[in-house]
């Protein structure tokens, strides 16, 4: 027997449109502070980045109270904000076990000075700038004339003894992980061979980043490793300080908050009307929610939806009405402090040969492309094996309507009595049901919701591809329907022409994707790649290095046309919260001597 679905209504606390919620009761106080508070930490390859190259960063997100990697937030926040509290970017990343990673081109827009990197999640939000991850990046843009952020005489800074007093010796503790490569010292385009090994068991257990780049020639503070971390983040909060009364943001524990407000023509708030939100496209999702007493809706996205917008409807259409988007609040940022950084005449040489490179590793950047990992893929039938009807294989009809009477079995359009007509689609028998018989069905056009069928009676089927059907009984939101038939058009783009009277389309904005980051490689099948410039100054770069057990873990990537030294990091923490980094050196010759 075929499973009957359900979509399950998505209840929230009632909150503003900035996503804050208002803390009611002693009670409801206590079985939030119950939920342990967050921390987080970034790898990133800064702290120094020119204009042309790449911020990359990976992020660890852990339980406050158990240092261990978190299992509350699913989704969280990279930002870079300048010394005027602009913000660069703020990138939403997907946290899966803890763990998160993305990347920031620095273009030719962005002013040298120095900036901030924080890291965050909207549970962490509640604590304040305390509870943030701050680290110092320099932007130096050698294509803007105004360099005075970085110029003799520019603006001090109070925290910057701090910063350079902070310890950053490495832990070597070969005794639990350890890093070797096959050599010391390599040509140019040589291949290096680099292993990942853990002599301690579950003791050695964790995730850890792994970088090869080219040692600074620029003297400045480093960026904050593990081990700094470990020291400057561990008496943060470790639960909220809310008390009753107070607003806080709710934690993305079931994926990507969505929300939003219906309001009437008086612009009043109307509590407990059903609204169907609904993500286009051939995978598409559709979610439930019901307003709460001030108008609001909510949902959580948790699958890797496709399309960056959403239709938000209100089923009725005897009234009109306002649907607002919902905008998350921003932290207060009013109290960061910036480190000062400051060009020297010596550096010139340095970052004219380093921008230069840049420039011709750009002019390359098609045939050295990232690859995307494709997130998983979306049922949008929950597993139910549709009967897909493809059109060109029968004869064509003009309208929907004809078609699903002349072409589709099972489906067709019903008497509505005193209210509109719409579609039925028949009961499997296996699952058959007196109930639902009279049932309408959930009808979506390229993945958009579809209120009044009576609205699409005529729509041109000229311009559909195929036609889908599930028999089995669903609910959604409360209420019950009979099948779904899910119609495609050729060219999917329905949306462009939806105009039902209370809908509103809001952008979705998509976590960064995942990817799998070039490895540039010289062997015999790659061919072709000797007669291209390679001046990589980073020449390996893993966001996440999962270790278990005593597994061991090998790599290969090839030097560049770049010489000098070259740092080889591991820097993570064990699965109970250690910090671990560990650093080796190795040389890349100006010649052809492949000696050790």
């Amino acid at each position: 027997m075929k499973q009957i679905l359900v979509f399950v209504v998505v209840m929230l606390f009632p909150v503003g449109l900035i996503s804050q919620y208002i803390i009611k009761s002693k009670e409801e106080l206590e079985n939030l502070k119950k939920l342990p508070q967050e921390k987080m930490y970034i790898d990133h390859t800064g702290p120094v980045v020119l204009a042309g190259e790449y911020l990359y960063y990976a992020t660890y997100t852990f339980n406050a109270q158990t240092n261990k990697l978190t299992d509350i937030s699913t989704v969280g926040y990279v930002a870079l904000v300048d010394q005027n509290q602009n913000y660069v970017f703020e990138h939403k990343i997907k946290l899966t076990k803890g763990l998160g990673q993305g990347d920031f081109f620095v273009t030719t827009q962005v002013p040298s000075g120095t900036y901030k990197l924080l890291g965050y999640t909207q549970w962490m939000k509640n604590n304040g700038l305390k509870q943030v991850f701050k680290d110092d990046i320099v932007i130096i843009n050698p294509y803007l004339a105004d360099q005075a952020a970085l110029l003799a005489g520019a603006g001090d800074s109070k925290d910057v003894d701090a910063l350079t007093s902070t310890p950053k010796k490495a832990i070597l503790d070969s005794s639990t992980v350890s890093i070797t490569t096959d050599k010391m010292t390599y040509a140019k385009r040589e291949k290096v061979k680099l292993s990942v090994r853990n002599y301690k068991g579950y003791l050695g257990n964790g995730a850890y980043t792994l970088e090869v780049r080219k040692k600074s020639q620029l003297e400045t503070f480093k960026a904050m490793d593990a081990a700094a971390y470990a020291n400057g983040y561990f008496n943060v909060d470790k639960v909220i300080p809310q008390n009753v009364g107070d607003s806080l943001f709710l934690p993305e524990q079931r994926g990507e908050l969505f929300f939003g407000k219906v309001l009437n023509t008086s612009n009043t708030p109307i509590a407990n009307k059903p609204v169907v939100i609904s993500v286009p496209g051939k995978e598409f999702l559709l979610k439930f929610s019901q307003t709460d007493d001030d108008g609001n809706f909510y949902a959580y996205f948790k699958k890797d939806y496709k399309t960056p917008r959403a239709v938000v409807q209100v089923e009725e259409e005897e009234s009109q009405y306002t649907i607002k988007e919902g905008v998350l609040g921003r932290l207060d940022i009013s109290s960061l402090q910036f480190s000062k950084y400051r060009l020297r005449p010596e550096f010139k040489k340095i970052l004219i040969d380093r921008s230069v490179h840049n420039q011709i590793e750009n002019q390359f950047f098609e045939i050295k492309p990232d690859s995307i990992l494709q997130g998983d893929a979306i049922d949008p039938f929950d597993g139910g094996t549709p009967e897909t009807i493809t059109l060109d294989d029968y004869t064509r009809f003009a309208t929907f309507e004809e078609t699903l009477v002349e072409v589709v079995p099972n489906a067709g359009y019903r008497n509505g009595g005193k209210g509109n007509d719409y579609v039925k689609v028949q009961q499997d028998f296996e699952t058959y049901n007196e109930d639902y018989n009279s049932y309408p069905a959930i009808v979506v056009i390229d993945g958009v919701f579809i209120p009044n069928h009576e609205a699409v009676r005529n729509f041109d089927a000229r311009t559909i591809e195929k036609i889908s059907l599930i028999r089995d009984q669903f609910r959604l939101g409360g209420k019950d329907y009979q099948g779904i038939l899910s119609v495609e058009t050729f060219d999917g783009n329905y949306l462009e022409s939806h105009n039902y009277v209370n809908s509103k389309v809001m952008p979705l904005a998509k976590p960064r994707p995942t990817k799998n980051y070039y490895n540039q490689r010289y062997d015999s099948d790659t061919f072709g790649y000797g007669r291209i410039p390679d001046f990589r100054y980073l020449l390996f770069w893993k966001p996440h290095v999962v270790i278990a057990n005593n597994n061991g873990y090998d790599y290969e990537f090839f030097t560049s046309d770049v010489s000098g030294e070259f740092e080889v990091v591991l820097n993570g923490f064990t699965t109970y919260g250690k910090p671990i980094t560990i650093t080796k050196m190795i040389s890349v010759l100006d010649t052809t001597d492949k000696s050790n």
